[in-house]
């Protein structure tokens, strides 16, 4: 889904109409037709294009009486316009020696496979949850109340776990479904 949505986002920002739009929503909120006035097209053309922003979330909306105001969302905006280079990003990685994760692992779990408690130091944090979604397959969609009962089996506070896994970019969640994303997108230590 994660991939998905990145080359969603880079064809919906192809055409050059879309890209106005957004320069002039920088400035703040505007209704469709100043939009279309300060662009010179017509309003039809614009209700097209912001279809098209709200489906990959650039644009939030807001109703005043008749009339619809439209606002950028900066932070959606600057998430999907910069996850490209999370994937082709050259970065040197740390990494954790098999030694280590396996103390790491025998740190925080118990002989039966309960998380103790979560690491608060990140390299730690991520040894451990590589370690709960091992048994979880890339490609399946899982309803929350499916992972839940899967992460309960580690820990109580499944709700933690869960948005550590959606922090760290271990998992894509959209209307309470979850599917792994590509190893690309996970955290980087």
């Amino acid at each position: 889904m994660q991939l998905k949505r990145i080359v969603d986002f880079h064809k919906t920002m192809g055409d050059p109409t879309r890209i106005r739009i957004l320069s002039l929503l920088k400035s703040g909120p505007l209704n469709g037709q100043a939009i279309a006035g300060k662009l010179g097209l017509k309003p039809p053309t614009i209700t097209h294009h912001m279809a098209k922003l709200r489906d990959i979330g650039l644009i939030k909306e807001r109703r005043d009486k008749n009339t619809i105001y439209f606002y950028l969302n900066v932070k959606a905006l600057e998430a999907s316009a910069t996850a490209i280079l999370t994937i082709v990003n050259e970065e040197v990685i740390e990494t954790v020696e098999e030694n280590d994760r396996f103390k790491i692992l025998k740190s925080f779990f118990t002989a039966d496979g309960k998380l103790t408690n979560l690491p608060a130091q990140r390299k730690k944090r991520m040894v451990v949850l590589e370690k709960i979604i091992s048994d979880l397959k890339y490609g399946i969609v899982y309803e929350e109340k499916e992972l839940n009962e899967y992460l309960k089996k580690f820990h109580d506070d499944y709700a933690t776990l869960r948005r550590e896994l959606i922090m760290n970019h271990y998992m894509y969640r959209k209307d309470n479904q979850y599917e792994m994303n590509p190893k690309e997108l996970w955290g980087k230590m």
